[in-house]
């Protein structure tokens, strides 16, 4: 008996044993995905990798949720040392193009993606590069204004109409505010890609002939006056850009949502948002960018899930990120986290927006009609690898002369100071 139950004892552990293994063996391999959300995307990429898994039970994924300042400023520290994620969704695809696995040799039908991701893969390429492929878009964006039709309507002003131009803009919302005693007539996210979206439209060419970096000319200085002057006379509050310093993002999400903005410079990330936090409060709409002499264009830009060089599981990487960017699964995503989609072939079909309000149905289609109105620099811009270094130059120049910290010609030269160094350390010069 005693024997017996020695041998039941050992029997016992050995199956258990082996269970054990097989559940390592089941999830052998955990991948990290680092992720921001602008809405719901979190939400909606999670079931996805659930659905997944399922698929691929020896592939865990552990989708890490952080603030968009993580992807900003701690991702770039962690990538520089190798220690990153396997994945994460970012926005500076230039400028983290240095760490990006090529996906190509992994991918079963790498053509697929040429064709549906092909206008946006060169955006996270380095130069030179025609042939990787690094990740897809999870949704495309366009900047562009959100205006609280409702202040319009309590203050008796016609809104301008299509084509209108920037002080034609301005002018309509001094009179809402005015009426209304509404704290922030205009405001815009402290960006330098949003300040591009108002600065193109007068006229900035960016770049010389031979596409270097030339970016303060007598446009640009035309769009960053106008900023400067409407900070001094009131119309953008000094204390929203003025709360942070350096390159440093501001939103003004909360400001809108309450109803204590008349025109909010942003873009189509935020439709989502706002569908749940504006819900029927008040008349939320897109309008499209406003005109300036030389065009009635915004930005492009957008966000990716990508792959990094240093991930230890490659083959898995590949095979996740195939499957979240396949047509079938790209699509429910934009249907239900109401992007702009950034797949052609899904674009060409039709997408279909889950529960999406009239409100934000109405502004899908006014962001996606903008981008027939998108200037070429504006997609050179996007596609420049350095992009991040004149943006960054830009609003932080820019911003200290707001806030009396110095002269406009003073931040001309600055930024021009700024970006010609930092390229040059960036090359190794």
């Amino acid at each position: 008996m005693k024997i017996s139950v020695q041998r039941g004892l050992f029997g016992a552990a050995f199956v258990a044993a082996l269970a054990g293994s097989s559940a390592l063996a089941q999830a052998a391999t955990t991948l990290h995905m680092m992720w921001y959300s602008d809405g719901n995307e979190g939400t909606v990429v999670a079931a996805q990798i659930k659905d997944f898994e399922a698929k691929n039970p020896g592939i865990k994924v552990v989708l890490d949720q952080v603030p968009y300042k993580s992807i900003q400023t701690a991702l770039p520290v962690q990538l520089a040392a190798g220690q990153g994620p396997d994945i994460a969704r970012v926005t500076d695809l230039g400028g983290l193009a240095k760490y990006m696995l090529d996906l190509r040799p992994l991918l079963p039908d790498a053509a697929q993606w040429d064709a549906n991701y092909g206008p946006f893969l060169n955006w996270m390429r380095l130069p030179g590069d025609k042939t990787s492929i690094h990740g897809y878009m999870t949704q495309l964006t366009i900047t562009g204004p959100f205006v609280n039709k409702t202040l319009f309507e309590q203050a008796k002003v016609a809104m301008p109409g299509a084509k209108a131009t920037w002080p034609q803009w301005a002018a309509a919302i001094k009179k809402v505010a005015a009426a209304e005693k509404v704290p922030y007539p205009i405001a815009a996210d402290r960006s330098g890609h949003r300040v591009f979206g108002m600065i193109l439209s007068q006229g900035a060419k960016v770049f010389d002939a031979k596409g270097n970096p030339a970016v303060v000319d007598a446009g640009f200085k035309a769009g960053a006056k106008m900023i400067y002057d409407w900070h001094q006379q009131g119309l953008m509050s000094k204390a929203l850009w003025g709360a942070v310093s350096g390159a440093t993002y501001q939103g003004a999400n909360t400001q809108f949502a309450n109803g204590q903005v008349v025109m909010y410079e942003s873009g189509s990330w935020q439709i989502s948002q706002f569908a749940k936090t504006v819900g029927t409060a008040f008349d939320w709409v897109a309008v499209p960018t406003p005109c300036g002499p030389a065009n009635c264009s915004g930005m492009p830009g957008g966000a990716a899930v990508v792959a990094f060089k240093s991930t230890k599981h490659p083959k898995s990487v590949a095979k996740l990120l195939d499957y979240l960017a396949s047509p079938a699964v790209i699509s429910a995503y934009y249907g239900k986290t109401l992007s702009v989609p950034g797949n052609l072939g899904v674009a060409k079909a039709g997408v279909k927006y889950v529960g999406a309000s009239p409100a934000a149905a109405a502004a899908l289609k006014v962001f996606g009609d903008e981008v027939a109105t998108l200037a070429p620099v504006a997609y050179e811009l996007q596609g420049y690898s350095k992009n991040k270094i004149i943006f960054d130059a830009v609003i932080s120049r820019l911003c200290e002369a707001i806030v009396g910290q110095s002269t406009l010609d003073q931040a001309y030269a600055r930024i021009t100071s700024d970006i010609a160094h930092q390229i040059a350390a960036a090359n190794g010069k």
